[in-house]
């Protein structure tokens, strides 16, 4: 295990390396950090490996190219690109171009597809040709009478020999959308999140500040760059400290394992479920994470014994977990390294310490109202997470309808639509979803609790829990479980009975495979979906 500095430390060399704060786009800082360290890696592949400078010289011909395709300065350019080299190239190229970028979920069908394309008045589209099932071409094909404002395709194979005169004195600066990110859709359609360059970059930084990057850190992940995690928390902020990202294209908790170590990552970008796993594998095959210094598992709630299983297989690896969404940048309230275990076996953090990207505050502030009355309820009771600050998106890209209704709390606070309690040191903890809560003969329930007691069984690795309609009852729960071994319903409800008051007892156990769980970018379920499939099946 490689010996890491004190926190302190670590932090203080990043405060000696961006002493104050410098707005930029996120093209003027690839380029700052490659004049620094040109033929340092940014992008480890199994293949190969792409320095900082290779990087820049490939950014500067996408701009070149996209320039001469006839695409203008804050015109809107879509990427569909798992995580691939040609992401990070195309993502810098579409920045020094002046253009908005649109990054899109690689598993989105063809009708999802076209609604980005159209939603977000895209005018070129850099794309995969396929990817596992899916044709990308043909959809474009089959779409071709209702792409709204698209005239440029550019192909991935395309991207190496793109070319193009450099672009010069774009008009474009730090305060202008950068992404238009589109929300993973939890519970319906999606809406896309406005981010600036200068809101990503100053996340980034306090990613690298508040988990203590060391110099040249290198980052594994399989976590999509299409999403703010991967994104920001991986390739944004390993900038800061001239660091490496190890992207991986889909996850594999072996593929992790072995690119850890063929590639010493010192640093691992994990939801919960993907932890798990990763342990799973690493039991079975006896090694673990040798060159690991640090690792995070945010995204979500974590499964009953999750960390008891971290802190006792990956003693002496420095870890961290939080809460974020794409409407507050990414992570916005973080475990500091150092802080006692129990901080990450009982909340996700506290406000997130910026260092000098915050100026001395929070890019993120939050309150807890009552769900019924919007009043603000007192520290450690539970309540809608509302969020503020410069780190907040200012809405939601032609849906003024959707943010008028998303800051309906007052001016400046966004509706998280996430339930927590916020403690008198300032500790967040996540319980859960408003809409995902449902109400059993008038109680209400909050699957969150439910979810908890499923897990504590031998038997279950996760547990998911829906409403679902009941005449008598108005709403009943369905316990979605991946199980460890054969899974026995019966035995399950009773487990929940001897545990849980009657109403939170779900009605109904169903099984299914963990890779059947429909998820958002960031590994949160998406219940509705669950929910319409509980319906379905138990018709």
């Amino acid at each position: 295990m490689a010996f890491l500095a004190p926190v302190a430390e670590r932090q203080a060399a990043l405060e000696a390396r961006f002493p104050v704060w410098v707005p930029r786009r996120l093209d003027q800082v690839l380029d700052l950090v490659a004049a620094e360290f040109p033929d340092r890696p940014l992008v480890v592949t199994d293949e190969r490996t792409w320095t900082y400078r290779e990087i820049r010289e490939w950014s500067v011909r996408i701009a070149g190219g996209l320039a001469a395709a006839g695409v203008r300065p804050r015109e809107h350019v879509a990427l569909v690109m798992a995580n691939y080299v040609e992401f990070v190239a195309a993502r810098f190229g579409i920045s020094r171009a002046g253009c908005v970028c649109v990054p899109v979920n690689v598993l989105n069908r063809r009708d999802e597809l076209g609604y980005v394309l159209r939603q977000s008045n895209a005018v070129a589209l850099i794309t995969m040709d396929r990817f596992r099932d899916l044709d990308y071409l043909s959809f474009l094909d089959e779409l071709r009478s209702s792409l709204g404002e698209l005239r440029t395709v550019i192909v991935r194979d395309d991207l190496a020999t793109l070319t193009g005169s450099p672009v010069a004195d774009v008009p474009t600066g730090p305060d202008d959308v950068a992404d238009i990110l589109y929300t993973s859709g939890t519970t319906g359609e999606p809406k896309g999140v406005l981010l600036t360059h200068d809101m990503l970059l100053r996340t980034a930084y306090g990613s690298a500040y508040g988990r203590a990057f060391q110099d040249g850190r290198r980052i594994t992940f399989s976590l999509p760059m299409y999403h703010v995690y991967g994104y920001v928390e991986g390739l944004l902020a390993a900038l800061f400290v001239g660091g490496a990202i190890i992207p991986q294209p889909a996850f594999s908790p072996t593929a992790t394992l072995e690119a850890i170590a063929r590639h010493r990552a010192d640093d691992a970008l994990f939801i919960p479920t993907m932890t798990l796993a990763v342990l799973d594998a690493a039991a079975q095959i006896g090694a673990g994470p040798t060159t690991l210094t640090s690792a995070i598992s945010s995204g979500g709630i974590s499964p009953t014994g999750l960390w008891d299983r971290i802190h006792t297989e990956w003693a002496g690896v420095e870890l961290t977990t939080g809460y974020g969404m794409s409407e507050v940048t990414a992570s916005s309230t973080v475990t500091r390294p150092d802080d006692p275990p129990e901080k990450r076996l009982t909340t996700n953090g506290r406000l997130r310490d910026v260092g000098v990207a915050g100026g001395g505050k929070h890019l993120v502030d939050y309150r807890v109202v009552d769900v019924v009355t919007r009043a603000d309820v007192a520290p450690g009771e539970i309540g809608e997470l509302l969020a503020s600050g410069p780190g907040v998106t200012a809405g939601y890209y032609d849906k003024p309808d959707e943010t008028a209704l998303a800051f309906s709390d007052g001016p400046g606070w966004i509706r998280t639509g996430d339930l927590g309690r916020i403690d008198t040191d300032g500790y967040l903890t996540l319980v859960g979803r408003v809409k995902e809560c449902y109400r059993c003969g008038g109680e209400q329930v909050m699957p969150k609790e439910v979810e908890d007691v499923l897990t504590g069984h031998p038997s279950v690795a996760q547990a998911h829990v829906v409403p679902l309609s009941d005449d008598r009852m108005g709403e009943v729960g369905v316990a979605w479980i991946v199980g460890r071994g054969d899974v026995d319903p019966a035995q399950l409800i009773s487990w929940c009975a001897g545990r849980l008051a009657r109403f939170k007892v779900p009605r109904h156990v169903l099984t299914i495979d963990a890779a059947d769980i429909p998820v958002t970018p960031s590994g949160r379920p998406r219940k509705f979906l669950l929910a319409q499939r509980a319906a379905a099946e138990l018709r």
